[in-house]
């Protein structure tokens, strides 16, 4: 049986702004307005996420007549429908666009915002390497985009100028893979490689690294941290991206040593060669 959160711990969850309707809505609330165990961890992670999109918003809302954001593997868009609600709906302005691969969910997350009076909010069916977005996307944001989407929605915010991007990976196993199929160039790297369990979590930490440096070489000022406390998701690990300027060729120089150390090329890599 599922544990049921009392009236005043469901209450400390809430995010000034955001309606118990919605929540309901989306399934973060029971119809009776209690939060299970389950839901309260998915939205304590959504909560603190925007917690840290705080900063980035308020930025560009002041610099930016409509400011554009763009919400990679939105699922069902708890994510964006949380920040049309908290972030847009009180300026009554910008847009969010939701990508999804999935036609059903997008769908789905189109009448949604319809019917709730959320017109700021539109989903589109595309995978994110593809998808029509504005020419210029102020925050490009993706939470737990699985695999190589978080590396899609990352290329996604440079080729478009972001200024802010923010995301959780999921799930990276790209790099692990070609650990696996060739061995790194540097020995020392390889004897991190040559088992099956090793070869997983060096991956994915690998992956992150080559994220987190591949940003900083397109002229952002990359902060990595813990979203939220480890009992909420194993997924935790949260890349933020302001950009300060252009390029940052030492960060470029670092990345092309690592990536010529551990002969691994992520789809970030490839996407941004290819663009």
């Amino acid at each position: 049986m599922r544990q049921k959160i009392d009236a005043a711990a469901v209450a400390s969850e809430l995010l000034p702004g955001v309606s118990v309707p919605l929540l309901k809505e989306l399934h973060l609330l029971t119809r009776d307005g209690d939060l299970n165990a389950d839901s309260r961890r998915k939205l304590k992670q959504v909560n603190h996420f925007i917690g840290f999109l705080r900063p980035q918003f308020e930025d560009v809302a002041a610099r930016y007549e409509q400011p554009v954001l763009v919400d990679c593997g939105a699922g069902k868009s708890y994510l964006g429908f949380l920040l049309a609600e908290v972030f847009l709906k009180p300026l009554a302005r910008g847009s969010i666009t939701a990508i999804e691969t999935r036609p059903e969910l997008a769908a789905a997350t189109n009448e949604r915002a319809t019917r709730m009076g959320l017109p700021w909010l539109h989903a589109k069916t595309s995978a994110i390497a593809t998808a029509d977005v504005p020419e210029r996307v102020h925050i490009v944001t993706a939470l737990h985009a699985c695999d190589t989407a978080t590396d899609e929605a990352l290329a996604l915010a440079i080729q478009h100028n972001a200024d802010h991007v923010a995301v959780v990976p999921c799930c990276q196993a790209e790099v692990a893979r070609q650990l696996g199929e060739h061995t790194p160039p540097d020995a020392a790297i390889a004897s991190l490689a040559a088992h099956a369990w090793h070869r997983r979590e060096l991956g994915s930490h690998l992956t992150n690294v080559i994220r987190a440096l591949t940003l900083e070489a397109h002229g952002y000022k990359v902060t990595v941290t813990e979203l939220a406390g480890w009992e909420h998701s194993l997924k935790n690990e949260l890349i933020l991206g302001k950009r300060v300027q252009c390029e940052n060729p030492r960060a470029a120089e670092k990345l092309r040593e690592l990536l010529a150390a551990t002969g691994v090329q992520p789809a970030i890599t490839r996407l941004l060669a290819s663009s």
